[in-house]
């Protein structure tokens, strides 16, 4: 029920709206708060990739190419990943390195997953890999994905839609 306000023509809230309109105030923040977490982290994957495309491509050859297997505990079903190592020549100096990605190989209960990247890159192949010039004994066989910066519209979303939600409880009088 709205109360009647000093200026005329108008009705001041009712405690029971006001409560509403900060209840969405508050949630509209915090769509916005995981929405902008969300947009940095991609936003940061895709310009890490981004870098790394710009990173010097030199030959190497895969030394080792293996599949690894662990198993957690006895009820827990066996993981695979794909071991790699290669070496490559940097300004003149032999180094080897061992990241087929940045994060290296994740481990996945897939084995077929690391058997193709072993047929892939069997030892022995001539390839080329990327090296950081900033750290020349760090290099990997594949860059990130620029997939990040192609989804970052959908955590943007929440962004706009959050703070379209707090504008609106701010700004909005009961009528």
């Amino acid at each position: 029920m709205s109360q009647s306000s000093p200026i005329p023509g108008t009705v001041r809230p009712t405690t029971a709206s006001q409560a509403g309109r900060w209840y969405l105030a508050v949630l509209g923040l915090a769509l916005a708060l995981m929405g902008s977490l969300f947009v940095w982290l991609m936003a940061r994957s895709f310009l890490r990739a981004q870098a790394m495309r710009h990173w010097p491509e030199v030959a190497c050859a895969i030394i080792t190419s293996e599949i690894e297997e662990r198993v957690h505990d006895s009820q827990s079903a066996p993981e695979f990943r794909y071991a790699v190592s290669f070496g490559y020549e940097w300004q003149g100096q032999a180094r080897t390195g061992d990241h087929f990605t940045l994060r290296g190989s994740p481990w996945s209960s897939k084995r077929e997953s690391a058997e193709a990247l072993t047929a892939d890159f069997p030892s022995g192949k001539q390839t080329t890999c990327r090296v950081d010039p900033a750290n020349p004994d760090f290099a990997v066989l594949k860059p990130d994905s620029l997939a990040p910066g192609y989804s970052i519209w959908f955590p943007a979303l929440f962004v706009v839609g959050g703070l379209g939600i707090t504008v609106r409880a701010a700004l909005v009088t009961r009528r």
